[in-house]
């Protein structure tokens, strides 16, 4: 797959190699866009452990490139029970304490159930597809100046580049973002959304010995007021990924993620709570606290031949379990307007400028359904709070416009607006 590609001003510019980046360049490679990957870490990396994908995000993977796919099968784990296979996740009252594990609210399914992930290990698969030449690290973004028919890219090392244009995936501390919009605008910088998670790996042995099977080999959510638990198990089985949320009103201290003592950490789930609760607590080991930020709406993804793409657009809360599958669709929707068009400074422009227009609605109610999500989660939301029969009724159809959007018709929804666009040029 390696080859030399044209010189880098002749090349589109993706600053950030997260799993929406990487996505970005493999779909961009195989639409033979050429194009080169600046990380600012010494190596790709993803932060955090297990990440849950939904029909959409599959689907997303394979209209990208049989590589993206193949990449995820041989990371993907599902439920663990044959009668779980098409179990997205058992919902249950966390406290109700008439049974060890609390009553289930609901069963929701999706065409590919529990589809969970290793960030790690899917972002090791995708490298693989990524010629080293494209790739240089160490470089982390200061300032971009768009001169018009070219931008150039100033990193914190003295170093910069010049290239046709610049996508920005560079997550949820975006510096593509700051520049795009302006470092004081309300938008630039994340939020806190009032959640946190402490978060943690199980071996699943030790987690069905406590927990029985049936509970520890299948995704499961357990609600509680102002928390809730997840599980659900990743590479192939091994291990139980374990999220434990809780509430707050503010977050003062500038570190995102610290270390926590356990006692805190159990401070948080009362007494109340459902002994299966403790347990999975109990069994995590030096947990660490992570504070949940999100962006506010911006008006705009793109200004000029500046892109954002991924975390970097519309970074949000996991309640859903969207924030990657968002990411690769952009991915998707990006390679395939950039494959359609003569990359000129206006051709780039006006695919930058439709990029906008189809992928910002979906994906900045994906950030504020996300949250309401929590809020739900914890008994916490409008209108629904602890009453089971609602909260069941807010779960039941929650995930349908996310999983099941028709991508091949969202794509093409993109080209030919693109194309309407041109013409009226």
């Amino acid at each position: 797959m390696a080859k030399n590609f044209p010189p880098s001003e002749d090349t589109i510019a993706l600053v950030g190699g997260g799993i929406g980046g990487l996505c970005a360049a493999i779909g961009l490679l195989n639409k033979k866009i050429p194009l080169h990957i600046y990380e600012a870490a010494p190596a790709f990396a993803e932060i955090g452990a297990g990440v849950s994908f939904g029909p959409n995000s599959v689907d997303a993977l394979r209209r990208i490139s049989p590589a993206t796919l193949d990449a995820f099968e041989k990371c993907v784990t599902y439920n663990g029970t044959p009668k779980y296979k098409k179990t997205y996740f058992t919902f249950r009252n966390g406290e109700d304490k008439s049974t060890h594990v609390g009553t289930p609210i609901i069963d929701l399914e999706s065409t590919t159930g529990a589809a969970g992930v290793h960030r790690a290990q899917l972002l090791d698969e995708l490298i693989k597809f990524v010629p080293d030449e494209v790739s240089s690290f160490g470089k982390r973004l200061e300032n971009i100046t768009d001169n018009g028919d070219h931008v150039l890219l100033h990193f914190k090392d003295g170093t910069t580049a010049r290239h046709a244009a610049v996508i920005c995936s560079d997550g949820i501390k975006s510096v593509g973002r700051q520049i795009l919009l302006g470092p004081t605008h309300p938008a630039a910088h994340a939020v806190f959304s009032g959640k946190y998670a402490y978060r943690g790996l199980i071996p699943m042995d030790e987690a069905t010995s406590l927990l029985g099977a049936e509970i520890a080999q299948n995704a499961q959510m357990f609600f509680g007021h102002g928390g809730h638990i997840l599980t659900f198990p990743v590479e192939k089985g091994k291990t139980m990924n374990v999220v434990a949320f809780g509430t707050a009103d503010s977050w003062t201290d500038e570190r995102w993620v610290k270390p926590m003592r356990k006692e805190d950490m159990f401070a948080d789930f009362s007494e109340r709570w459902v002994d299966a609760a403790h347990d999975i607590l109990k069994m995590m080991q030096k947990p660490d606290v992570w504070a949940l930020f999100e962006f506010p709406d911006a008006e705009t993804y793109t200004k000029g031949l500046v892109c954002l793409l991924g975390d970097a657009a519309h970074a949000s809360t996991p309640h859903q379990g969207a924030g990657a599958g968002m990411a690769i669709e952009d991915a998707l929707v990006m390679s395939n307007l950039l494959e359609g068009v003569e990359r000129t400074p206006r051709g780039i422009r006006r695919v930058f400028e439709v990029y906008d227009k189809v992928r910002r609605p979906r994906t900045q109610k994906v950030v504020r359904t996300s949250n309401e999500a929590g809020r739900c989660y914890d008994y916490m939301l409008e209108g629904v709070g602890d009453d089971l029969e609602k909260v069941k009724a807010d779960l039941a159809h929650r995930w349908d416009w996310i999983w099941y959007e028709d991508l091949g018709k969202h794509v093409e929804d993109a080209k030919a607006l693109l194309k309407q666009e041109n013409g009226m040029a």
